[in-house]
């Protein structure tokens, strides 16, 4: 192929400077793909008008969903909640012909799988102190950190997040121990904690993955790791895999870098 596989997440569509920048986004080839690693909007037209718009221009765009695409925000007009939103989202992606977790994954120049994963988390991601997830949540609490899911996720109709993070971690498991060969993994949230050790308030970390895909990376021969959600765009590795954080972010906080915003990361070096 001459195209690039190419990635972007934490669009935020919602800020009128983050629509204006998905307004000037442009393959640089014909070929192009791009990988949309979550949140790109609370409202449901919203996230299907970047998607779309994005869709027009590249080749392929594959998508994995953040939290903010599963909210239920009051002044939505599609009000669906839980596991309906996610597969009302799915079904207006396919008509877009935007991949999704839940088809077949692409193969990039007959060499890669990319795998876009829906896995949530389970609140494992526990602060230094904690021995347990009850006593982890007490202190995000009593530090006043609490993700906003808490309102606008609902897990409908498992009974909390964290079990319908189980039931994504078991389904997603089972296809990629099918798959043969080195593969691009993709999801909204870090699969290892390390991303999160940077973060002002480690107490977020508990909204921000889980302990259970710790060794996803290596166990399913990731070439590269691509996700979002921290709005810290950046490179690591881990256990010899490269993790690539694609996030564009909040206004308020990518108008103080010195890079531009919004740059399609291209994911194969």
């Amino acid at each position: 192929m001459t195209g690039r596989l190419l990635a972007i997440s934490d669009l935020h569509v919602g800020y009128a400077e983050n629509r204006a920048l998905v307004e000037q986004m442009r393959p640089t080839h014909p070929d192009d793909w791009l990988i949309v690693a979550g949140d790109v909007a609370e409202r449901f037209a919203d996230t299907m008008w970047a998607l779309g718009t994005l869709s027009e221009r590249f080749a392929k765009v594959i998508w994995a969903p953040g939290n903010h695409e599963l909210w239920t925000p009051q002044h939505d007009p599609e009000q669906s909640r839980g596991v309906a939103r996610y597969e009302k989202l799915v079904d207006a992606c396919r008509r877009l012909g935007v991949l999704t977790p839940e088809d077949p994954y692409a193969r990039w120049a007959d060499r890669l799988t990319i795998a876009p994963m829906f896995l949530l988390y389970d609140y494992s991601f526990w602060p230094t102190g904690a021995t347990s997830t009850e006593q982890a949540l007490e202190m995000a609490h009593a530090a006043g950190i609490v993700g906003t899911d808490e309102a606008l996720l609902h897990p409908d109709p498992y009974p909390g997040r964290a079990e319908w993070c189980a039931a994504r971690l078991a389904l997603t498991e089972e296809r990629l121990q099918a798959v043969e060969g080195p593969t691009v993994l993709v999801n909204h949230f870090p699969v290892v904690r390390e991303p999160t050790d940077i973060l002002w308030y480690p107490e977020f970390a508990l909204w921000c993955g889980t302990t259970a895909t710790r060794d996803w990376p290596t166990r399913f021969n990731a070439e590269v790791v691509v996700y979002g959600h921290l709005h810290i765009p950046r490179t690591i590795e881990v256990d010899g895999v490269r993790h690539e954080e694609v996030s564009v972010g909040y206004p308020r906080e990518w108008s103080k870098r010195e890079t531009p915003p919004a740059r399609l990361r291209p994911v194969l070096l």
